[in-house]
């Protein structure tokens, strides 16, 4: 199926301020987290795009916009089941704050089953999430082939529990995944199961780009086969 290439939002002004944002509206990206969009279109140069999807969420909005405006072709579609977790209550409060809520125990070592006072819980955030992708992985693989490659801007908590969905792992280790902002996870899909290629990636991804020769071994092959020895790696 089709490789998809997860991009977390640049760094935003909750970010650095030390809030969880959750669905507040008005949440932009800092100048930092600007500049690493500005960079985006350069780190994904080598890859061509079928499709952009993304969280209907200000700063996952910014950090695409130089991407299409590079590619001004290029789909953009909104998908509100990869938008942040809804944190209720919490959502605009200070992290230093929310340190001391039981709650965030829970959260930290029994995310699947945390659930946010207003809100929703960890699993349905998951569950949601992986929907999308599922949904989305069939839809491009339909109209663009088993080769194409997309990619989809979402949140940090959303992206660690896809890449957990993907590792086979339980929702009560997400935790030990960490993605950066505006950081790139690429995962390619096979009818019997995932492959992790990149996470929390922030260098150079030309190695991603689908096989010229199409007898090269690679993870996460047609028939889904890992590469035995690991492979040769990028050329």
């Amino acid at each position: 199926m089709a490789t998809l290439i997860l991009v977390r939002h640049g760094r935003s002004t909750a970010n650095t301020a030390g809030v969880l944002a959750g669905w507040t509206p008005g949440i932009a990206l800092d100048e930092h987290g600007t500049a690493q969009a500005a960079a985006l279109p350069a780190r994904l140069a080598g890859l061509p795009l079928a499709a952009a999807v993304t969280s209907p969420l200000q700063r996952c909005r910014e950090t695409l916009q130089p991407l299409l405006d590079a590619r001004p072709g290029l789909p953009l579609h909104g998908d509100e089941r990869i938008g942040e977790c809804h944190y209720g209550e919490w959502s605009g409060r200070k992290l230093t704050e929310l340190a001391g809520e039981p709650l965030m125990e829970v959260v930290q070592r029994h995310p699947s089953a945390a659930a946010f006072p207003g809100g929703e819980s960890m699993r349905a955030m998951q569950g949601r999430a992986v929907d999308a992708v599922r949904d989305w992985n069939a839809r491009i693989e339909r109209d663009h082939g088993e080769d194409a490659v997309y990619v989809m801007c979402s949140h940090g908590d959303v992206i660690k529990s896809v890449v957990a969905d993907a590792l086979g792992m339980h929702l009560d280790l997400f935790q030990r995944i960490h993605v950066e902002p505006c950081s790139v996870t690429a995962i390619r899909y096979t009818r019997l199961r995932p492959f992790l290629l990149r996470l929390g990636d922030t260098g150079d991804l030309d190695s991603l780009r689908p096989r010229e020769n199409v007898n090269e071994p690679r993870e996460g092959g047609t028939d889904g086969s890992a590469v035995v020895g690991g492979g040769a790696g990028a050329p």
